[in-house]
């Protein structure tokens, strides 16, 4: 991937900064887009940017402000002179029992996860285009099996996976759109998911145990930079818990 550039949203922790390492070890510049971990952010850049200098900048974008997204695409073209790729990797995540969803969780969950990756490619479709580039969004297996007890995130999933095909027809021939859809990888900072039920979730991988970030920054550069004939896919990255459920 050298000389070429891509963004990353949520790109300064967990799966979303092991992307970023792992794109950047490819040869690629990176912007590193964050909401609230500048801390986090800006470590990585220094970090990167000493493998490799002027490689990655840091911006920072409230993604539910469609205003700020053509203003991130901009940003990166200003400073690296094109862009390659983008991965849809920001998300929220959190319970919405029935009887307790309102506007506000559905703002957020849609927002981050289904509207926020929607503007964004489409501001960034011009310069995709003319570099015959491509999109990933990190979508969920429970994007088609849902988890009890967060159907709106589930949903807003649900949207991103079939937003993927659809532009992945929209975009074409030029841009190829996939996804990846992580398994059991990282755990949430959610009090729902104790030990004994992760214990359980691991026990129906076929794999009997949890993948790394490094997993799904491997697909994503897969779908990025070695799949030139791949678009409209989702990718299930989750040691086969997908195969029997």
């Amino acid at each position: 991937m050298i000389g070429k550039t891509v963004l990353v949203t949520g790109a300064a922790k967990r799966v979303g900064r092991s992307i970023a390492r792992e794109l950047h070890a490819a040869g690629a510049n990176v912007m590193v887009h964050y909401r609230s971990a500048r801390e986090a952010a800006d470590e990585l850049c220094a970090e990167l940017n000493a493998v490799r200098a002027d490689s990655v900048i840091c911006q920072q974008a409230d993604l539910l402000d469609i205003d700020a997204l053509s203003g991130l695409v901009a940003s990166t073209v200003a400073y690296f002179g094109r862009l390659d790729a983008l991965v849809n990797n920001a998300s929220s995540f959190f319970a919405t029992p029935i009887g307790a969803i309102d506007l506000a969780a559905w703002d957020d969950l849609m927002g981050s996860n289904l509207q926020a990756p929607l503007f964004l490619t489409q501001a960034a479709a011009p310069h995709l285009k003319a570099a015959h580039g491509a999109v990933v969004n990190i979508t969920d297996i429970h994007a088609e099996r849902p988890l009890a007890g967060y159907p709106l995130y589930c949903a807003a999933k649900a949207g991103l996976l079939g937003l993927t095909r659809a532009l992945a027809i929209e975009l074409a021939p030029e841009v190829r759109v996939n996804a990846v859809a992580p398994g059991p990888i990282l755990w949430p900072d959610d009090a729902g998911f104790n030990g004994e039920i992760r214990d359980r979730i691991i026990d129906h991988t076929l794999l009997k145990r949890a993948g790394s970030p490094q997993d799904i920054a491997c697909a994503v550069r897969f779908l990025l930079n070695d799949a030139s004939y791949v678009t409209g896919q989702v990718i299930n990255v989750d040691g086969g818990r997908t195969a029997h459920l």
